[in-house]
């Protein structure tokens, strides 16, 4: 059987939102990761890309984990780094554990746990939704311990510095990356991997989704920071996926919705709305670099958004201007036509309300779902 590594998880690297309480220390973060195919090596990465300072890490291990959330015994491995058992990560620096040999047989959930000894920037993450996303913190070094203590253990929405997680598996085995802004850092993409998984198939998922995230702006200020760096800086640093056959792209909606004027929010100028060859510029940049590294590209259409609190009908027009360039677009391998298959039928400007999570413009869990078996069935057709 020949093999080769392959991403079965990720996440985007975001700016953690900026509090008093950004610094930690002496604190284990542990990680579930369900794993899509059998393999027998693993390997990871642990990533500072937004961060302003350096951060040390003391040990990092992976174990298998049972139903009952704990650690099986004797399972738990010490990763290293370039064979050093700690790491120290600049900003804008990440780096990749030595494989280790590691029996996973589909199913299987790993536990990913990172030790920080000493203060450390907690800048680096993203806040993640769905069914597989869950995390915890624990006091102390809880990076070899089967049980976290539940008097000092908490959970955590956070994926903090672990941007990827690789196995060695049948080489046909492969993954699809998920990439966008709060929509895709939802859960669509978290629900796609568990019907890839359910039907028995070779594809998994990584998602990177950001919220708020735009393709052509990135904000300055403490206020909106969370919503990391314009994809124009971001998209190359998120596609760095092992054994990826193509990737998704679903992303322009906060572009053409968050500019309102500074009489009404001092931080989002009329300056920085986009006309429609501004996004087609942007969008043309992720289609260039993503082919550079043999990906095949498709893209979503954007979502209705009739009802959101900053809709006007020019931002509409432009939307759909937008979808109109995607569905002709002759450099992409195809479109998946979120738009038409997520509206209302009477009204088209307007989600279907059986997948609107009330605030007109993302879904609800039934509406990822749908999303999820949109995917599903046209990468099936291809």
């Amino acid at each position: 059987m020949t093999e080769k590594w392959v991403s079965v998880w990720g996440n985007a690297m975001s700016i953690v939102e900026s509090k008093v309480e950004g610094y930690a220390k002496e604190i284990t973060l542990r990680y579930p990761i369900d794993v899509p195919f059998d393999g027998k090596e693993i390997r990871l990465t642990l990533d500072n890309f937004t961060g302003t300072e350096e951060v040390s890490f003391e040990t990092v291990s992976v174990g298998i984990m049972g139903k009952d959330q704990n650690v099986l015994k004797g399972s738990i491995k010490k990763l290293t780094f370039n064979g050093e058992n700690n790491l120290k990560l600049k900003p804008r620096e990440n780096k990749q554990s030595d494989p280790i040999q590691l029996e996973m047989k589909k199913g299987d959930c790993l536990a990913i746990s990172i030790y920080i000894k000493d203060y450390a920037q907690m800048r680096s993450g993203v806040l993640t939704f769905g069914p597989l996303s869950r995390g915890f913190y624990s006091i102390g070094d809880q990076s070899e311990t089967e049980a976290l203590p539940p008097k000092m253990t908490r959970d955590l929405a956070c994926v903090y510095f672990l941007s990827r997680v690789d196995i060695y598996c049948d080489e046909m085995n492969q993954c699809l990356i998920c990439y966008g802004d709060s929509i895709t850092a939802q859960a669509w993409s978290e629900h796609l991997k568990l019907m890839y998984m359910e039907k028995g198939e070779n594809t998994t998922t990584v998602r990177k989704g950001i919220s708020g995230s735009r393709i052509l702006r990135q904000y300055d200020n403490l206020h909106y920071e969370s919503f990391g760096f314009r994809g124009l800086d971001r998209f190359e640093h998120e596609i760095d996926v092992c054994g990826a056959k193509a990737v998704i792209i679903l992303h322009g909606i906060n572009d053409i919705i968050q500019p309102v004027g500074i009489d009404v929010n001092p931080f989002r100028p009329w300056d920085e709305m986009p006309d429609l060859n501004e996004l087609i510029e942007g969008l043309s940049f992720y289609i260039q670099k993503a082919k550079e590294r043999g990906l095949k590209v498709y893209m979503g259409t954007l979502l209705p958004m009739e009802g959101w609190r900053t809709y006007a009908t020019f931002r509409n027009e432009l939307r759909k201007s937008l979808n109109e360039w995607i569905r002709n677009n002759k450099e992409i391998d195809g479109y998946i036509d979120f738009d038409a298959k997520m509206r209302d039928s009477a009204y088209e400007n307007r989600l279907n309300p059986l997948y609107d999570s009330g605030d007109h413009l993302h879904p609800n869990d039934e509406g990822h779902k749908k999303m999820a078996e949109i995917v599903y069935q046209y990468m099936k057709d291809e």
